[in-house]
């Protein structure tokens, strides 16, 4: 059951995150004026994970894409995965206790396929950015989730509205209220309870959807997809030619510091990924690779 559903979803996954590697790696090739001009461009290094059982048997795995030290790009990770076996008690409780399945600890099968990306920039002036859609299966349920938001530590009203406007504009074939709702469970989601702040300028953002109609559901996901190159790469092309000052420096190193805070403390896919068994590299992958705390 689902097999179809499940390969599909997969594949698209893996498309999405082959576009964003080849436009990714265009911008660097392309930046020959500016900051960071004069250094080679940066190229993806990728490795494939995996995921073992707690018998040690296969559990699935993926692709980690990670560059570094390039021309606009400090780090910035392009990851799929698709991974299964049987969940874990901590991971049970969880699942049962904010979803609300019945039937998990009698059968805790799982299936789980998605991209999560996280862009550290080297111009201060350049917003980082994170993306991930996703699709989960048990017997029990199955749902969607993810979305996009931008972080930028130095933050200009126009391009905050230019992001927001294009995941609109990607959302309103789905209905006029999908786009209000999934940026306010962005804003929520993207919050940093203690410093009462959120890590960003919001996105869209959905978790534990289904309605019923998988089809709908999985086009929806696509688009919140399809959605990220066209907000963000003209951010990118614009602000990468800025020059900046140590304090502009010093600024986006502080502002990491929030970033990393979050994903360590609340994101609830680092959670999963470390309980039950994933690749540390690749579930860490999101952590900036220069931060400060003052």
């Amino acid at each position: 059951m689902f097999d179809t559903e499940k390969t599909t979803a997969s594949a698209w996954f893996r498309q999405l995150r082959d576009q964003i590697v080849t436009a990714f790696e265009a911008f660097e090739d392309s930046h020959d004026t500016g900051p960071f001009s004069d250094a080679s461009p940066g190229r993806f290094e990728v490795k494939e994970t995996t995921r073992q059982s707690e018998d040690g048997s296969d559990a699935g795995g993926g692709l980690m894409s990670v560059m570094r030290d390039g021309r606009v790009f400090e780090k910035v990770g392009v990851n799929v995965s698709t991974v299964y076996g049987t969940l874990g008690a901590r991971a049970q409780q969880a699942m049962a206790a904010r979803k609300g399945i019945p039937g998990m600890t009698e059968d805790p099968r799982f299936w789980a396929s998605g991209i999560s990306l996280v862009a550290h920039m080297q111009n201060p002036h350049v917003p980082a950015v994170h993306m991930n859609t996703r699709m989960f299966w048990t017997p029990h349920a199955w749902w969607f989730g993810g979305g996009s938001d931008l972080n930028p530590c130095i933050e200009y009203d126009e391009d905050t509205a230019h992001f927001h406007s294009t995941q609109k504009t990607h959302l309103d074939p789905h209905g006029p209220g999908h786009y209000p709702r999934l940026k306010e469970w962005a804003d929520e989601y993207f919050y940093i309870p203690h410093r009462k702040r959120a890590r960003g300028v919001g996105g869209i953002f959905m978790d534990d959807y289904c309605t019923g109609d998988w089809a709908a559901d999985f086009v929806l996901t696509q688009d919140i997809g399809r959605a990220f190159l066209p907000a963000f790469l003209p951010l990118v092309e614009k602000r990468r030619v800025q020059g900046f000052s140590d304090a502009d420096k010093n600024t986006q190193l502080v502002h990491r510091g929030l970033y990393a805070e979050y994903n360590l403390v609340y994101d609830r896919g680092t959670k999963f990924g470390l309980e039950t068994g994933h690749d540390p590299d690749a579930v860490l992958m999101s952590l900036p690779p220069m931060a400060k705390w003052v």
